[in-house]
Parts: structure tokens; sequence; C-alpha cells
């Protein structure tokens, strides 16, 4: 009869592997605490250090073992090399380190640390199969960088760009180098991976090169010295010995001229040789104005027996300098090795040459001529007026043109034939260089105005001049006032219009006391009616005035104005042709008052007069 609860077959034989496993774990718990009793301060056997076998030996021990296994840091040799230039340091030097002790506790802990089945695993697979821990070791950067810094203070070079300059008259070139530059990162990436392979080697430095733009410039260097070889001369084509020109520049201008331009070519880049534009063209500049001539016609006198032209003056080319051109002439020749260069000028051909006939410019006549009086001129006054008339005798004015008296008359001085004569200069007549000039722009004037061309500009005198009212025989004709003209190179001009469709010839003609102006063309019928309100408005002088000067003696008194009346007169001018108005020209003039004025020498009798003769203001009491 069965037992009530009595464990199955199945449960007996569970209950018998339990029972077998804890038996068997007590027994493997009981030979491991005796296997650590004994190995008690010592390491595990079948535990490794790299190559080392540390088995049964203590931390000290090992520690031992392990220092005198691995000397590398300290007797390692490692190679660094950069071309030609080596140099060799120990794995210690350049920052690798080994600590034996530590190495000798990690594998003393081994079997000793972590759960229990973890350190009976450890300690079975260390008595079964061995366990090999690896060589603990301290890679320090800073060292490393210490060194290779070291180093790279021989390696590293700065990039230099080559270049040119000039001293005086000399050449110096700065050659290109190429910059070096030790890649710090890298080599000490290299250095790490060698040394922890704990074997000797050579590394081979990594080192970055940074090449320049321009290395050579010595065939650009060549073109400077050719340029600088010889002084530059500019000449003006054609010029005689009496110039103008040539000009020159030593060889230490041209060099302080020169420039040297990077410039970009499918290589890289190169620089380029030249001469300072702006500096030549500043220089050019300044001769331009000395260079330039306008075209001049051919100038004629109208024979009235043959009505034909006779040249007296030939036709002259206009010429300016090109600025531009002579520039890039100057650049192309030096450059090819030339030092004598020919200034590059503009050429202008004049309207009218010396062949020019009467009938081809429509001159077949006498238009218009007028005369003006100058008597008690003096010898300076009329100096003047034959050196300023003679500008423009046998001057042709072209159809349509407006003609500008200054422009012909040009610089009106010493050098070129004027003297000294009383001018209106401010609210004074003074003695100054032109004195008279005003007599052939007033003759122009009234020949202009008497053959109906039209006035573009005119400007009178600030005070009636009885010069411009004399009549033949040295009399006066107040009617002629307000048809005076006054010309001051370059302010104030006098300007009219040749509206015909014919050249116009002026002749000028100077005798003693009268300047006569003649205008030769081809009348086309206009007439001019004019007529003159007279003097309006008169105004007495002032009273004179009285002046001490002391460049003159006791004694001496001189008169250096005249005193004239204030006045207004208006001219009106109507030209026709063929009853019908074609110009209507109103000239309004203001003269002002003119006092006297009379200069002294200090200690003068009676001066200043206390009452002063109206007739003679100068007469002393």
């Amino acid at each position: 009869m069965q037992r009530p609860n009595a464990p199955s077959p199945l449960q007996r034989i569970i209950i018998a592997l339990i029972g077998g496993l804890f038996l068997f774990g007590l027994a493997l718990m009981l030979l491991g605490l005796g296997y650590g009793l004994r190995y008690s301060g010592r390491i595990f056997p079948g535990v490794r250090v790299g190559w080392v076998d540390l088995s049964g030996l203590t931390p000290l021990e090992a520690t031992d073992q392990l220092r005198a296994a691995y000397e590398y840091p300290q007797r390692g040799q490692i190679l660094l090399r950069d071309g030609e230039n080596l140099w060799m340091a120990t794995p210690q030097e350049l920052g690798i380190f080994i600590d034996p002790a530590e190495n000798a506790q990690a594998a003393f802990e081994l079997g000793r640390t972590g759960s229990l089945p973890g350190r009976l695993g450890d300690r079975f697979q260390g008595w079964f199969q061995g366990v090999t821990l690896p060589l603990r070791m301290t890679f320090d950067q800073r060292i490393a960088h210490h060194q290779l810094t070291t180093i790279a203070n021989q390696i590293n070079v700065p990039t230099i760009e080559a270049s040119l300059r000039v001293e005086a008259a000399d050449v110096v070139v700065q050659r290109g180098q190429i910059g070096r530059r030790l890649d710090l990162t890298a080599n000490i990436t290299q250095i790490e991976t060698l040394t922890r392979a704990l074997i000797d080697g050579e590394i081979n430095l990594v080192v970055d090169e940074d090449p320049p733009v321009i290395m050579d410039v010595e065939a650009q260097a060549q073109i400077a010295r050719q340029i600088l070889s010889a002084p530059l001369t500019l000449r003006m084509p054609g010029a005689g010995e009496d110039g103008p020109g040539p000009w020159g520049f030593a060889r230490e201008d041209l060099g302080g001229m020169l420039v040297f331009e990077r410039v970009p070519t499918p290589e890289g880049e190169e620089y380029q040789i030249g001469l300072d534009e702006a500096r030549l063209r500043g220089f050019l500049e300044q001769i331009a104005p000395g260079l330039e001539r306008r075209p001049e016609n051919a100038r004629f006198i109208f024979d009235d027996d043959t009505r034909q032209l006779e040249a007296i003056a030939h036709a002259t080319q206009g010429q300016s300098l090109d600025i531009e051109a002579t520039i890039l002439a100057a650049q192309s020749k030096l450059l090819a090795g030339e030092h004598d260069i020919n200034l590059d000028m503009d050429y202008e051909a004049p309207q009218v040459n010396d062949e020019a006939t009467a009938a081809e410019l429509g001159i077949t006549e006498l238009v218009n001529s007028h005369t003006t009086y100058f008597y008690g001129s003096s010898a300076s006054r009329k100096q003047n007026i034959r050196t300023a008339a003679s500008r423009f005798h046998g001057l042709l004015v072209a159809p349509g043109e407006t003609f500008s008296m200054a422009r012909i008359l040009g610089d009106v001085s010493l050098d070129t034939g004027y003297a000294e004569a009383w001018i209106i200069f401010g609210d004074r007549t003074i003695k100054g260089v032109g004195g008279g000039v005003c007599q052939v722009s007033t003759t122009l004037f009234r020949t202009v105005f008497f053959g109906g061309f039209p006035v573009v500009e005119r400007y009178p005198h600030a005070y009636r001049v009885y010069y411009y009212e004399q009549t033949y025989g040295g009399g006066h004709d107040s009617d002629w006032a307000g048809l005076d003209a006054t010309v001051y190179v370059p302010v104030v001009d006098f300007k009219f219009t040749n509206d015909t469709g014919y050249w116009l010839l002026m002749e000028t003609y100077i005798g003693e006391y009268y300047l006569t102006w003649k205008f030769y063309s081809t009348s086309d019928g206009r007439t001019v009616d004019w007529s003159t309100t007279g003097l309006t408005n008169k105004q007495d002088a002032p009273e004179p005035r009285y002046e001490e000067n002391e460049e003159l003696g006791t004694g001496e008194i001189h008169q250096v104005d005249w005193a004239v009346e204030g006045a207004a007169v208006t001219v009106t001018r109507t030209v026709t042709r063929g009853g019908a108005v074609i110009n209507e020209d109103v000239f309004t003039t203001n003269y002002i008052p003119w006092r006297a004025v009379c200069e002294y020498g200090p200690g003068t009798d009676g001066m200043p007069p206390e009452n002063p003769d109206p007739d003679n203001p100068c007469r002393a009491d």
C-alpha cells in the first residue's frame, strides 16, 4: 500500500540534481577559497602583462620584473627626419611613460576584484589557459608638443614673395622662398602610433609647404636693368636746335618712375615692369601747353587792281601733344630697349593754305572800312597800337565763325612787343603794359558795327576817352561816344560773328595818327542805319585829388588823371537787306564821372592848392 504525499520518481531526480549542484558549488567555493589562501599576497598563476609572466609573484617582485623587462621609454631610439636634417630622441623624451607598479598592481588585482563568480572565473581562466593583460602606457602629448615645437623652430620658414625694387638706378632683387611649417598634430599622431608598438623606428616628419605666388623675378629684373641702362630722352618730332625740347631723364630719375605691378598669368602671377603713368602724365601735361599750336590759315592782302589775293604769311599746321599715345609709346619702346623716343603729336591742317584764291574764298571786294584817330598819343601808345593792329593784318574769318579778338591778341606783355602806356585800372588811370590796345579794339568794333555784322560781346570803357571821339585833324565829335570797345586779355573780350556765306579778310593800316581797318569779302546787299541819343544825364567830374609821391622831387608836379564828366549814351543800329530787317542792336553806355589826379614831390610849395584852377588843376597856387 503506497504512502500518501511521497515524491514521485521525477521529483526525486530533480531534488538529487539540485543537491548535487549545491554540493559541487560548495566544493568549488571551498576550492577557490583555498586557492586564494594559497596565493595570498601573490599574483595568481597564468597572469601576464604583455610578454612578461608574473605568476606567483608579489606586486613588488612583479614591479621589479616589469621594470627590467620594459626599459623601452628610456632606451628606445626614435629618429625624426626632415630631408637631410635628423633629430634623435628616446620615447620618454617624446612623452611615452610605463609605470611598472601600476601594471603589477593590475596583474595582482586580477581574480580579486568584482563579483565572487567573476573572481573565481578570472582565477580559473588564468590557471586553465592564462590571461594576458595589455601593458599600460601613458603618452603625454604636452611633452611631444614641446619637443616638436623646438624642432619646428629649425624647420619653419615664412613664405616670401619674390620682389623687385630700385635703389637710385640699381635693381635689387628679393628672391622668393617656399614657406614650411611643421604639422604638430600629424606628427604627434605618428609618434604615438610608433611608440605604442614599443619599437624603435624612423618618422618622416610631416611638413606643410606654402610656395609663393611669384618665386623668381630675374627675367623681370633684366627688363628693369635694360630700362635703366641709359637716360631717357623725349623729343619733339622735327624740332630744330632751338627747340622745343629735348627733355631728358637721368637714370636715377628714370628709376624713380619705374613701377612693378603684379598681374595674373595662366601659371599664377608675375611682375609687369613699366613707367609710373601718373608721373609721366603729370610731366607731359606740364609741357603740353607749350607744344600746342592752333592751325593758322595763310594770311593775305587783297589787290584792289587785280582783285586777287596775295599771300603775306604761310599757313601753319596745328599740333597738340597726344599724352596717352605718348605714354603708350614710351612704355613699349623702353621695353624694347629704346631710350630716345619721339613725342606722339596730333596734327591739324589749316582750312586755308597758301594757294587759296579769292574766288574760292568768296573775297571779291571791299565791304567796309573804318578809321580812328589818336592825335597826341605818346610814342609808347603808338607802339602798342602798331603791335596790336599787326596781329590782325591779313587775317581770315570763316563763314559762320565767331571771332575772338582776345584769342588773336594773346599775351600782352613786354616780351611780345608792347610798351608801358596809360591804362584804366580800377578807378585810376595808371601806367601799364599795353595802353593803347583799346584803340585797336574800338576800331574793329566800329568796322564790325558799320559792316552790319552781329556783335556777340562788347564792353565800353569806364569813362569817356577823348581819343575815341577824335576826328580827322584832331578835333572831337561827341557823336562817336558810345562806340568804343575795350579788351583786357583774357578777362574782357570783343567778339563778332561773320554771318555771311563768304570768308572775311581783315587788313589793318596804321599811320602817324590814324588806324584804318578794312573788311574784304562779297557784299550780300546789307545796309546799316544808326542813330545816337548823344550825351545825356551828364554829371560833373569830382573834385581833383592831390597825392604826395615820395619818388618825385620837391617842386615836381605830375598830372596822372584828367577830369571827364559822366554821361549816358544810347546807340541804335538797324541792319537791313532787301528792305527786310536782319538785325537790330541797342548799345547803351554809362560813363562814370572821372576826377583829375595830381601827384607832387614832398615839400612842393602850393600843393595841394587852396583854389584849384578848373582848366589846370595841377597848377600850384
